[in-house]
């Protein structure tokens, strides 16, 4: 496997700080690079894709709009966008809370439970991608990464 100097022909970093940080963020970029791929073939973005999968969690409870923009991974996203665009799908349902009309619930349907085990399905080849990695080798770069956020 090429490393980080060979991928970006950059032959050296001013210390192993940075070249740490370059690395999180072309690796990040090289996963999220073959996610996309992968839910693309399903007509999904990846916060499409997240917001499925913290609604399947919460099943069969409803989730709000609040909760749904908490747990994304994509801070950024516009939730209420992305609801709307899998509601028209017939991925999602939304109710308008009937303890405050100006709060909406969403719950997964079934075509959106079914659509993710589909993906599913697919996306346990890029949980292979993990498997370079010994065990031990994974909890220590989740500590780390962890520690990076800290």
């Amino acid at each position: 496997m090429p490393t980080l100097e060979e991928e970006i022909t950059q032959k050296t970093f001013r210390n192993e700080g940075q070249k740490a940080i370059i690395n999180i963020i072309y690796t990040g970029n090289w996963l999220t690079a073959r996610h996309n791929k992968l839910l693309k073939s399903f007509n999904l973005s990846e916060q499409q894709f997240n917001i499925l999968r913290i609604l399947r969690g919460q099943r069969p409870k409803t989730a709000s709009l609040l909760l749904l923009r908490e747990r994304m991974l994509d801070k950024m996203s516009d939730v209420s966008r992305l609801v709307e665009r899998l509601r028209k799908s017939g991925l999602v349902e939304r109710e308008v809370c009937i303890h405050d009309r100006r709060s909406v619930e969403v719950v997964i349907s079934e075509q959106g439970l079914t659509l993710l085990a589909e993906v599913d399905k697919h996306i346990n080849k890029l949980d292979k991608l993990s498997q370079r990695l010994s065990p031990e080798e994974l909890v220590m770069l989740n500590t780390l990464l962890d520690k990076v956020r800290g």
